[in-house]
């Protein structure tokens, strides 16, 4: 038995509830559309990740109303430490009109569910244990118009149909409802791995994010070999650290190295003071997929936006995935407001088919400069040099600190902040 048909009928399907479904989810809900919010779990849920959002990711919670007070439970940091070449150059983040000088750390499972019932607060209608199928489409146009589902616990569930002229993608890396639309991985685009586990460490106050650039895979004497990539660690201000890497598949050893055993030497080469032991672990090891620079294409076909990591928009530059997983939520709910007040369906077509140029216009000249890096740090004789040479310079690597976590005001702002435009501008905007 399903429930009453207009329960089940909305403008907007929005499938997975992470940062990026719940943004456009609150964002939709907010300019009066009726939006469905579906997750196949349950919260609070364990996600992979660094934990530390950087000041992009900070002003995306401030406009969704997100009380982010040290008394709410967040805990601030200043700026990012930068660790490698025998050198350690501490930089705050860029004080700027577009951005707060301060970033955050919050664990996932407790962050993604604060997202999700923000929007609810909004208007979303959340489902949780909502697994998604196969979506539902119009014979006559191709267009989805809806998604099969099976809602409830493991052995109660029973099955339930969606429906919508829209449905947004927000179903991170695997995005079953993509490729059901077929839409495929690019393959021409990077990817990376994160690892991460928690330790208890004296060290969990920490109010910088920190960044080791030279990552080892000690293999012997005479055998180390300078991996392409970068470890954190991340004071949570509860006792622990989040520590964990980052790694691209740009390295000839990308599928050849347990990365969780790459992980466990790395901590093992820490002082031992900082705690980071396998007595002081609070949990497992856990690993994820990065999908970087668009690398699934097109943002919207036949009905279907994407949105976060379903539409592969991780940073290249710094793995970064939140707050690019929230702008493109924002942006991708701007586009279907605009579209909803069309008079016709044609002229709602043609709002949504814009969608994929403004993310383009957004990020795509920049990403593109991030594909260029990646392939150059794939080197392990530029990434040390980078490493031994870059850290020497500080005025060089407050350029850096910018162009990594791509943080610049747009217009205006100092030198650095035009030359990092200027370049985004004229790179192609694959």
């Amino acid at each position: 038995m399903t429930e009453p048909l207009s329960e089940n009928t909305a403008d907007v399907i929005v499938v997975g509830a992470g940062p990026a479904g719940s943004t456009t989810a609150y964002h939709l809900a907010r300019a009066g559309l009726d939006v469905l919010l579906l997750e196949k779990t349950e919260f609070p849920r364990e996600k992979v990740c660094g934990d530390g959002l950087t000041p992009r990711a900070v002003k995306q919670l401030v406009a969704m109303g997100i009380d982010i007070s040290e008394e709410a439970g967040w805990l601030r940091n200043k700026g990012l430490r930068i660790i490698g070449g025998g050198s350690r150059l501490q930089l705050d983040w860029p004080d700027l009109a577009s951005f707060p000088d301060y970033g955050l750390v919050r664990k996932r499972d407790d962050f993604d569910e604060q997202l999700a019932h923000q929007a609810q607060k909004a208007g979303a209608r959340l489902y949780e244990r909502c697994n998604v199928g196969a979506p539902i489409v119009d014979d006559r146009t191709g267009h989805i118009t809806g998604v099969h589902a099976k809602l409830g616990d493991t052995g109660e569930k029973r099955e339930v149909t969606f429906h919508a002229p829209l449905v947004v993608a927000a179903d991170g890396n695997s995005t079953r409802l993509s490729l059901a639309m077929g839409l495929h991985r690019r393959e021409d685009r990077p990817m990376g791995v994160a690892v991460r586990t928690y330790f208890t460490s004296p060290r969990h106050e920490d109010d910088y994010l920190e960044s080791w650039l030279e990552l080892w895979d000690r293999r012997g004497p005479g055998e180390d070999r300078l991996l392409p990539g970068y470890g954190w660690i991340f004071g949570m201000g509860d006792g622990t650290s989040n520590v964990g890497l980052g790694v691209l598949n740009t390295s000839d050893s990308f599928k050849e190295l347990d990365w969780r055993e790459v992980l466990k030497a790395w901590c093992a080469s820490m002082p031992e003071d900082w705690g980071y032991t396998p007595d002081n672990m609070t949990g497992p090891i856990r690993g994820a997929a990065l999908p970087m620079a668009f690398n699934r294409q097109p943002h919207y076909t036949k009905g279907l936006l994407l949105v976060g990591d379903a539409g592969g928009l991780v940073n290249p530059f710094n793995g970064e995935g939140i707050a690019y997983a929230m702008e493109s939520g924002q942006i991708a709910a701007d586009v279907i407001v605009q579209a909803h007040a069309r008079s016709t369906p044609a002229q709602r077509e043609t709002a949504l088919q814009h969608y994929p140029q403004v993310l383009k216009d957004t990020y795509g000249g920049y990403y593109t400069l991030g594909r260029a890096f990646v392939k150059l740090i794939g080197n392990p004789k530029v990434m040390k040099i980078a490493a031994q040479r870059g850290l020497t310079h500080p005025v060089l690597m407050k350029f850096t600190l910018k162009m990594l976590a791509n943080l610049t005001d747009p217009t205006g702002g100092d030198a650095m902040d035009r030359i990092i435009n200027g370049l985004s501008k004229v790179a192609p905007k694959a």
